[in-house]
């Protein structure tokens, strides 16, 4: 006799050990991008191969589409969006998308990941582009054979897009970025010609690794972050991993001659470590308690840099702080401050760069990964192509691979389809701030007092707690009461190249 209750109880249990090796995976992932010495990568590279393999086979079990099929069938999930809807709903897509890809190329793509991504370390430090040129190879030989077991409709890169977006196309955001593109260069050109440069200097003074350490830590947990339930290290690219509940991951670099690239890096990742801590803890390993998407995880980061970290507001609070750390700013006014820290100028560093040409980066990536899985661009050129899309969309010669076509770890974890949702979350980030602003009133006046509780119990609420219970496009919608608009973050940019730069 047929008993759906008991069939999804059976099922959540069971995604909640698969979650549990999953975890075990971020563990591995951490280590390896963290302390793991060179000449352990073969080795990780097995563990995390037959991890991968193991946590597969569990997903893709038989077992798992008789339990869906049980509970699919009854009245349990008729309210759409309630916790047993939702769980059911999300797994029945994974699951299907899951049990296309063999076991083989999921273990295979775990093993080069670990390999890529040391080669790809090595490769940067080295500026040694035909040295990684072999594991780009083969990853995007990889995402073919990944593109070609989900299948798909329109462009190749819509199969592998829908891991990080899902609903999301290339078609889609082809549209989305052409309506920020010319904005975005006519505002960047009235900047550029202002005559008004911002005082960078202040920021390329000395500033010792240890000091800014303790200053970001001191941010960070200003914001909200819970360091009794995470940590902040140091690693060659910054990331951010919830490994699960009381268990949030973040790292930064370093630069003792620059001030912001490891301080605004650190409030990024603690948007996103947010994000993990407000996940519900009791739907761990279910649906109900994952993020919507990456774009959406994007928007609390780009949320918290910058929205929040280079607003005049949070400095009225936090400059006294940074003085206090950097004896040398008793001499720079909150004034001087504010244009520094939003300065605006093309550049050749994606994660460096600020938030008026940020989005050219994305652009000039989105284009370079649809050519190289259409065929129609070969590893061999990816690096002439990289260097003359920045020289047409920011003006910007690229000097060497090192900081041209090596630049993001992404590509060497094989994360094609991931850079998009980069730019969606500074689109997600600004109608959600904007809508924050409506519904809590004068926030500028509580950042400056240093209260960040109102907008994290704002957004705990409206997106944290909510996990996968709405598609990204319908949380946008519920949370704001329209549909994702361009508007919010052209308003917010112009509103800012005006004070900066006296620019409209």
């Amino acid at each position: 006799m047929s008993n759906p209750q008991a069939a999804y109880e059976e099922l959540i249990a069971h995604l909640r050990e698969v979650a549990l090796f999953g975890s075990i995976g971020s563990v591995l992932g951490w280590d390896e991008r963290v302390q793991m010495p060179d000449k352990g990568a073969e080795h990780r590279s097995n563990q995390s191969s037959l991890l991968a393999r193991k946590v597969h086979e569990q997903f893709t079990s038989p077992k798992i589409d008789e339990l869906l099929r049980e509970v699919e069938t009854s009245d349990s999930i008729r309210d759409q969006e309630s916790d047993p809807a939702v769980n059911v709903r999300e797994t029945r897509r994974q699951y299907d998308r899951a049990t296309k890809l063999p076991g083989s190329l999921v273990e295979e793509m775990a093993k080069t990941e670990v390999l890529a991504q040391a080669a790809w370390g090595q490769a940067r430090a080295k500026n040694d582009f035909p040295a990684f040129r072999p594991w780009l190879e083969k990853w995007l030989e990889l995402k073919k054979q990944q593109a070609a077991c989900y299948g798909h409709t329109g462009h190749v890169y819509n199969a592998l897009l829908e891991d990080f977006e899902p609903g999301e196309t290339a078609e889609n955001l082809t549209g989305v970025f052409e309506q920020l593109r010319g904005p975005l260069v006519e505002l960047i050109g009235k900047i550029v010609s202002s005559g008004r440069p911002a005082p960078i200097e202040i920021l390329e003074r000395s500033y010792p690794a240890e000091a800014q350490a303790k200053l970001a830590r001191e941010a960070a947990a200003a914001v909200g972050f819970d360091f009794s339930a995470g940590r902040l290290d140091v690693s060659l690219h910054p990331f951010c991993t919830g490994i699960g509940p009381g268990d949030t991951r973040m790292t930064t670099r370093y630069d003792e001659k620059y001030f912001g690239d490891a301080f605004f890096g650190v409030l990024h990742e603690t948007g996103h470590g947010l994000y993990d801590q407000g996940l519900p803890e009791k739907h761990f390993g279910t649906p109900r308690g994952e993020a919507v998407s990456l774009g959406i995880h994007e928007s609390q980061s780009r949320m918290w840099e910058n929205l929040v970290g280079r607003s005049r507001a949070f400095w009225k609070f936090f400059l006294p702080k940074a003085r206090a750390s950097f004896g040398h700013l008793a001499d720079v006014n909150e004034d001087q401050w504010y244009r520094a820290i939003n300065d605006v100028r093309p550049s050749l560093i994606r994660t460096e760069s600020d938030e008026a040409t940020y989005n050219l980066h994305i652009l000039l990536r989105f284009e370079l990964e649809k050519a190289m899985l259409s065929g129609d661009l070969s590893i061999a050129e990816l690096p002439g192509a990289w260097n003359e899309k920045m020289k047409k969309y920011l003006g910007v010669t690229v000097p060497d691979d090192a900081r041209g076509v090596l630049q993001d770890i992404h590509w060497s974890g094989g994360a094609m389809g991931y850079f998009p949702t980069y730019t969606l979350g500074n689109l997600y980030a600004a109608q959600f701030f904007e809508q924050a602003g409506k519904d809590l009133g004068d926030m500028e006046g509580q950042f400056a007092k240093g209260e960040f509780a109102p907008l994290l119990g704002w957004l705990r609420e409206k997106i944290h707690s909510q996990g996968k219970r709405y598609t990204a496009a319908k949380l946008v919608e519920k949370v704001t009461g329209r549909a994702l608009s361009a508007e919010p973050l052209l308003a917010h940019l112009r509103r800012k190249a005006g004070e900066v730069y006296g620019v409209a």
